[in-house]
């Protein structure tokens, strides 16, 4: 693997002279820059030479690194066929293996991927699961392969797999989805030999996951990412820094300047709901309108929970398959354990939804959104809460274009009137499993209609749609709305497929 320091430790002069001046309107670009030489020599340079009366910060960073450039997606791409354009779209999206550069901020990976696109130019955890179905769809069973090694190779050369492979993302990961990408490959490799290859890779992050398990207690209940619960150990948002980000540094550091608390705790909370995936999003502020009251890490996610059921499913699964009864059974209580909790304490009975809990007495949060359906999609919820939660989604959430985020406009991203593409896979899923066809057909007809008619006039799909008025671009969050876009395509294919097959 290439360096594992991050810009700022590398160029730590440097690099506050840069993000703190705010010299590129979009933090990231720096951060994502290549250097064009030792990062020691550049930072002993600088700091001779930043004093001169001649000397310009501009000048002297392009005279240094070479800055990244957006993935570009041509809105011709296709002639206007969107299965073509997907098709095209795979393989601008497509990133050769790495090559290893001194002091880069890429992670550099030893097979292809494919990234999200515009300013995501890495791959991305979460992002990739939803990726991996569409590529999946489209027959790109090699290119699917291809991203479970890679993440296992940064299992085990990192311990865990970050947000995405970039030094600065190294403190964090994402929603723990890599067992849900063997299950994935599995599906075109039909045996255990698939689930057993990877056992070693799931088990590690696993355990990162469930680091200070045994520190935590009636008196003690939570210890990085994991929870004492009476019920089950449960699991929150991360990250092991307490600093700005470094590819957000001058949003963290203004936000800081306008808060009287402890910033370190502002800063930890930002990165983990960097975690989340859903970066911002009123389910981790107190105040739904004020970034500063972030609170992700006292945030029991319902979500995340769901995920990490499905994983000590797996485990139990695969070693009761390798005759280690005791561990299988060790996995099989914890994952029941936690399914039992999260349909006991998450689900609302005034709202008939299910919702996030609130630390330290685990009360459930006032704010709902569509993570509600999560607990579909991981089989974890009853025959009742579901139909329940069904009728909440119809009530609530069913917008024009699809399912919206949230109830809450707030300029936050993942918030109304904003939609995403996994989240509209997660609640149709959800829904068909547990045979609310009409409802999840709906939903996703919606959600298809404007995602095809944006690409229709726009010639491109997009990260986020604006699902309350569609037709009109999304907007919100910290950054122009980004095309390509990996995610979207494959939910686009895997949506059409499934209504296809309704029909029969």
């Amino acid at each position: 693997m290439s360096n594992s320091l991050p810009p700022d430790t590398l160029m730590p002069e440097l690099f506050k002279a840069v993000q703190g001046g705010r010299l590129f309107a979009d933090s990231k670009l720096f951060v994502d820059a290549q250097p064009m030489r030792a990062a020691a020599d550049i930072e002993a340079e600088y700091l001779r030479a930043r004093n001169d009366q001649a000397f310009n910060l501009s000048e002297f960073v392009a005279h240094n690194f070479t800055l990244p450039m957006e993935i570009e997606a041509s809105a011709e791409a296709g002639d206007g066929d969107v299965a073509d354009y997907i098709e095209t779209m795979w393989r601008q999206l497509r990133r050769p293996p790495d090559a290893v550069t001194a002091d880069s901020s890429l992670l550099a990976l030893p097979l292809s991927y494919t990234v999200p696109g515009g300013r995501f130019r890495e791959i991305y955890y979460w992002d990739s699961y939803f990726t991996m179905l569409g590529l999946a769809a489209s027959g790109q069973w090699q290119s699917v392969r291809n991203m479970v090694d890679n993440f296992a190779y940064l299992i085990k050369v990192v311990g865990h797999i970050p947000n995405g492979n970039r030094t600065y993302y190294l403190t964090r990961s994402q929603p723990p989805l890599f067992t849900h990408m063997v299950a994935l490959l599995a599906e075109a490799f039909p045996s255990e030999t698939i689930l057993l290859n990877y056992l070693p890779a799931i088990q590690r992050e696993y355990d990162y996951w469930m680091q200070g398990e045994d520190s935590v207690s009636p008196g003690n209940c939570s210890c990085r990412r994991v929870l004492y619960h009476p019920g089950a150990l449960l699991n929150r948002y991360w990250d092991d820094a307490d600093q700005p980000r470094q590819e957000s540094y001058w949003e963290d550091v203004e936000l800081a300047q306008s808060y009287s608390g402890d910033v370190n705790s502002l800063y930890r909370n930002i990165r983990a709901a960097c975690e989340t995936g859903w970066d911002f999003s009123s389910r981790w502020l107190a105040q739904p309108d004020d970034l500063r009251t972030v609170r992700t890490t006292e945030v029991v996610p319902v979500d995340l929970n769901c995920i990490l059921v499905f994983v000590e499913q797996t485990l139990a699964r695969a070693y009761e398959s390798l005759h280690k009864h005791a561990l299988a059974e060790r996995y099989s209580e914890r994952a029941d354990a936690r399914a039992q909790v999260i349909r006991d304490h998450f689900f609302c009975s005034n709202r008939q939804q299910f919702v996030d809990c609130l630390l330290p007495d685990f009360r459930l949060s006032e704010t709902t959104s569509l993570a509600t359906s999560w607990p579909l999609f991981a089989g974890v919820a009853t025959n009742e809460q579901a139909h329940a939660v069904a009728l909440s989604l119809k009530q609530e959430f069913l917008r024009p274009g699809g399912w919206v985020t949230t109830g809450l406009h707030t300029g936050q991203q993942w918030d109304a009137p904003n939609g995403w593409a996994p989240l509209q896979w997660v609640t149709f899923k959800g829904l068909q499993d547990y045979g609310c066809h009409a409802d999840a057909a709906e939903g996703a007809q919606r959600w298809l209609a404007n995602t095809l008619d944006c690409f229709k006039r726009t010639g491109k799909f997009f990260e986020k749609y604006n699902v309350e008025s569609p037709g009109t671009l999304a907007g919100g969050g910290e950054y122009p709305v980004q095309h390509g876009f990996g995610w979207t395509n494959a939910v686009v294919l895997i949506l059409q497929a499934a209504l296809e097959r309704s029909k029969d």
